[in-house]
């Protein structure tokens, strides 16, 4: 679907994202992805003081990771229900999913309930995310595109500006269980403000299917129980790499097996020519593992830096994440406006203050430098991660229809997690090896590599061509 084809002429004059006919959708999202971003900042700032609270610290990179490895599931079952079925029983298993992980991290009696709940809550963040890519997909104009995916990340403003600092309140105030069962009671307006955009998607006739629409469709199939044994493998290496000082051979073997695991599932779930970036929608989903991975992982240690490195207070240590949320929808924001210039070269523009931003945020770790010359650094990487996974985002609905939306979204998101999960495993084996006392080496060098790969991010960018 062209813009001018769904609009008209002169389509920025007719279409308006908050128009009667689009205003129904868009408030809804606003609702769910607003909630979503709330529980992401919760558990990025009372994590730290829950692995000290359960003397866990060595579980810390497994908290992380767990919920990457059921989205790499979630996200393939996603993408092949939303395209059969339709968005809207995804959602509702989603919002279900994402309630009942609340409540078992909110009631944990220890770290076995809040892994458990994590990876819980990774299957429920695959289903929603999905399934409202191909809303969007389904319900607006390619022309608006680029706005929704820049409101998506405004959406996150308010959580990282007010969400870490209510966490660190709520936690030091009355105990971190608190932030996650408030999760629950918020999701109920969140999902009657979606109620209109739900109906109206109801009625919207399934698009027509060809033969190599069904031809796709069994393929992705197929390829199912190949993200099943990645999910279980990211997790697997994960859970050894925490146990791999206690039992170094043992551990050793899977994580060795788990990596051979990951590696063929790969090559038989990602589009052919993603490894080599092949040009055109394989380098989409290239960059955005690169990319992703680089980034995630900083962002999953950077407040855990700050509270062991540099004494901050759990509220204090949690600005990192509202620096994230808001640096990101100003990136975000960029994109979506009218600059004329081309989508590859926003794409790169991102990348490129990624790379610099993440080096300079290294500074927290390898050396003694004022903690607000890190944040600096850090700030301008959150801009190029808004630049450039909206710009991704666009990218892969501008080389995809209807009937393929959600299996290229669910593909794009699947590399990108499996990146960040293995990223995570690393790096949490790292810590767990030195969880008796982390050196700044430990966090250093997690940074570090964050920026290499967003610098091979940057360089394999100029393969993207829609």
């Amino acid at each position: 679907m062209t813009a001018t084809a769904s609009t008209g002429s002169d389509p920025m004059t007719r279409e308006r994202l908050f128009s009667g006919r689009h205003l129904p959708l868009v408030l809804g999202v606003i609702g769910l992805v607003t909630l979503g971003a709330f529980e992401n900042r919760a558990v990025g700032t009372a994590l730290p003081t829950m692995v000290r609270e359960f003397d866990a610290l060595g579980s810390f990179g497994l908290a992380n990771a767990a919920p990457n490895a059921s989205y790499l599931i979630s996200l393939a079952i996603a993408g092949l229900w939303s395209d059969r079925r339709g968005p809207i029983p995804t959602l509702r298993a989603g919002a279900v999913a994402f309630a009942v992980a609340q409540l078992l991290v909110g009631t944990a009696t220890g770290m076995p309930m809040v892994v458990a709940g994590r990876l819980l809550s990774g299957l429920a963040e695959g289903l929603l995310d999905v399934s409202l890519m191909v809303l969007v997909a389904r319900a607006l104009p390619a022309v608006l595109r680029p706005r929704m995916f820049s409101l998506f990340a405004a959406m996150w403003i308010l959580p990282s500006v007010l969400g870490p600092v209510l966490t660190g309140l709520v936690t030091e105030q009355f105990g971190w269980r608190w932030v996650f069962l408030g999760a629950v009671v918020l999701l109920v307006p969140s999902w009657m403000l979606l109620g209109p955009a739900m109906r109206l998607s109801l009625k919207t006739p399934a698009p027509e299917r060809s033969a190599e629409d069904v031809a796709e469709l069994e393929a992705w199939r197929a390829a199912l129980p190949w993200a099943l044994a990645a999910s279980v493998a990211l997790f697997s290496m994960t859970l050894a790499g925490d146990h791999l000082e206690a039992h170094p051979v043992i551990c050793g073997v899977a994580i060795l097996v788990a990596l051979a695991v990951l590696g063929l599932a790969a090559v038989r779930v990602m589009p052919k020519g993603t490894f080599v970036a092949r040009r055109g929608f394989p380098a989409v989903v290239a960059v955005r593992a690169l990319g992703g991975a680089g980034f995630t992982v900083v962002s999953a240690y950077l407040p855990l830096l700050l509270t062991l490195l540099h004494n901050f207070s759990p509220s204090k240590a949690g600005v990192t994440l509202s620096i994230t949320g808001v640096s990101w929808a100003f990136g975000s924001w960029l994109q979506g406006r009218e600059h004329g210039i081309q989508r590859v070269n926003v794409l790169r523009a991102g990348l490129a203050f990624m790379t610099i931003g993440l080096g300079i945020t290294s500074l927290l770790a390898w050396t003694d430098a004022t903690t607000w010359i890190g944040l600096i650094g850090w700030t301008a990487a959150g801009i190029g991660m808004g630049l450039s996974t909206s710009s991704l985002s666009v990218l892969t609905l501008d080389l995809s229809d209807q009937n393929n939306s959600g299996r290229n979204s669910s593909a794009a998101q699947m590399a990108s997690t499996m990146s960040i999960a293995a990223g995570l495993a690393v790096s949490g084996t790292l810590l767990a090896l030195n969880s008796s006392d982390p050196q700044p080496w430990v966090f250093g060098a997690i940074i570090t590599a964050g920026a290499v790969l967003a610098l091979l991010a940057f360089s394999t960018a100029t393969r993207v061509r829609t």
